[in-house]
């Protein structure tokens, strides 16, 4: 059975950082590519960042430069690194895992990061 657990969210001040983890299980984990996306009430679930199995990754423009996704494949383990964060950063953060071939796509249940003052 697979299984993406999210952890690290929570309640954070304008410009302070959080860190989520994303641990899996009953996957092969360094052949998956990863992905954080996140949605906000009233809103699509979008793309934060992905991190490919041998460690290219992609974000969004509205977090790039300020968000690090990174992976230990030793500890099937995906992380987002979150600085500066903004009130609009306020969501439930999700975990993807993926593969195409034979395609297979897994989701997390969530975790909630919340910006405010």
């Amino acid at each position: 059975q697979v299984q993406l657990v999210e952890s690290g969210g929570g309640l954070v001040q304008p410009g302070g950082s959080l860190r989520l983890s994303c641990t899996s299980s009953g996957i092969i984990f360094r052949t998956y590519a990863m992905g954080w996306y996140r949605q906000a009430p009233g809103n699509q679930r979008e793309l934060v960042a992905t991190i490919s199995s041998g460690g290219n990754t992609n974000y969004a423009d509205s977090v790039n430069g300020r968000f690090t996704i990174s992976r230990d494949n030793a500890k099937n383990t995906l992380y987002l690194q979150m600085n500066s964060l903004r009130p609009e950063d306020t969501a439930v953060y999700y975990c993807n895992a993926k593969k195409q071939l034979p395609f297979r796509n897994y989701w997390g249940q969530g975790t909630q990061v919340t910006v405010s003052s």
